[in-house]
């Protein structure tokens, strides 16, 4: 019965880890619609590269560091209840590769590629694992020193912080050292647009991505025992708040629009298992509404040139996702409870820490010691991978 019960959970997982899988394509094809034609190829390349790498640095470092399983050196989990470890593994790694493809949308289309592979190795194999380690495997006493002085551990139930706000608040620091795109602002403050190249591939890799939520989300319970419908409801509901918030915020914009359900997934992850449904309509719209005006913000008066607005949508609406947790994941708004809002404060800017930290440790070192950014050059016939295009059509502005 145990060995039925072990294979049950196995398949799970694994459809788990192949839904999230095909997110990375909406990944892809959101960051194809968005930047200029020139460059829609090499985003391709650059996502599926990056994936590739994470894979060898999880394999090798990540996962190891934070969960102590190694298959170097345990044999026994190779075969131990069907293999359950390795397709945790591969559920967890495509979590873990999403740190490289959401700084992928920040970065894009002035980044050098092989400096990003490197950053993506390090990134997948010590960055975003010291601190998925201390969220997921209590690793290093923090959440029993959470527990102890708050009351509950930091809640981070499918990666609203250890997914998205790190991968949001890395992209920050990477954007920042980067610089902007040339042309994309003026010498007196103007402002030239970039508009996205391509709504319906923005629109298929939103759909991608917003499908394929549904495995991040409700499959990290990790075991059929553990399933539970009220994340995929709350899941559910997060979009749809998501979505008429940007709907009315961003007046009918269709690039906003596709990102307001980014935008609710992303801030529902945390608490999904613990809200109320209408407490995670609230949350998804918030989130919805939140990335409308930080992306108007950043692009048009901080003069941030995150060309995905990846640090509004997955940094500020997963740290939104981490503290709503605590509100509506209490008792008294309708939540289950269990969850403390001092300890998500705490956890939420642990996360952060960490992430800005991280990103500037490894993005800081590869500016000066190999460079990030292309030649003028480079940029302007749209080689942002400094590979050969396949395209046979000619750049242009």
């Amino acid at each position: 019965m145990e060995s039925f019960k072990s294979g049950s959970d196995v398949l799970f997982l694994l459809m788990g880890a192949v839904m999230v899988l095909a997110m990375h394509a909406g990944f892809a094809f959101l960051e194809v619609g968005t930047v200029r034609r020139k460059n829609q190829v090499n985003a391709l390349v650059k996502i599926i590269c990056d994936f590739s790498v994470s894979t060898i640095a999880y394999f090798f470092i990540g996962y190891a560091l934070a969960y102590g399983v190694s298959f170097l050196h345990d044999a026994t989990a190779l075969v131990d209840k069907n293999g359950y470890e390795l397709v945790k593994f591969f559920f967890l790694l495509t979590f873990a590769a999403a740190i490289p493809a959401i700084i992928s949308g920040g970065i894009a289309e002035r980044a050098r590629f092989n400096s990003q592979l490197i950053a993506t190795f390090v990134l997948v194999a010590a960055v975003y694992p010291f601190f998925e380690g201390i969220s997921w495997n209590s690793n290093y006493g923090m959440q029993d020193w959470l527990a102890q002085h708050f009351g509950a551990r930091f809640h981070d139930f499918a990666g609203s912080i250890v997914v998205h706000a790190v991968g949001g608040w890395i992209a920050l620091v990477a954007v920042l050292l980067l610089g902007p795109r040339h042309g994309r602002y003026g010498a007196n403050g103007e402002v030239y647009a970039h508009p996205p190249s391509n709504i319906p591939f923005l629109a298929l890799g939103a759909w991608i991505l917003t499908v394929g939520w549904f495995g991040f989300n409700v499959m990290s319970a990790q075991s059929l025992d553990g399933v539970s419908g009220l994340v995929a409801l709350n899941s559910l509901m997060a979009m749809a708040g998501g979505i008429i918030a940007a709907l009315i915020a961003g007046r009918n914009d269709p690039g906003f629009i596709h990102n307001g359900p980014l935008a609710g997934l992303v801030a529902i992850c945390a608490g999904s298992d613990v809200m109320h449904p209408v407490g995670a309509l609230v949350t998804g719209a918030v989130a919805g509404a939140l990335f409308v005006f930080t992306f108007t913000l950043t692009q048009n008066r901080l003069k941030i040139d995150d060309v995905l607005g990846v640090w509004p949508l997955h940094g500020l609406c997963g740290v939104w996702g981490g503290v709503a947790a605590g509100i509506f994941g209490s008792r008294a708004l309708g939540g289950v409870g269990g969850v403390s809002l001092g300890s998500q404060i705490a956890g939420t800017l642990l996360g952060v820490a960490i992430a800005v930290i991280g990103g500037l440790i490894v993005y800081g070192v590869l500016k000066l010691v190999v460079g990030l950014r292309l030649s003028r050059e480079e940029e302007y016939e749209g080689a942002d991978l400094s590979i050969h295009k396949i395209s046979s059509e000619p750049p242009y502005e």
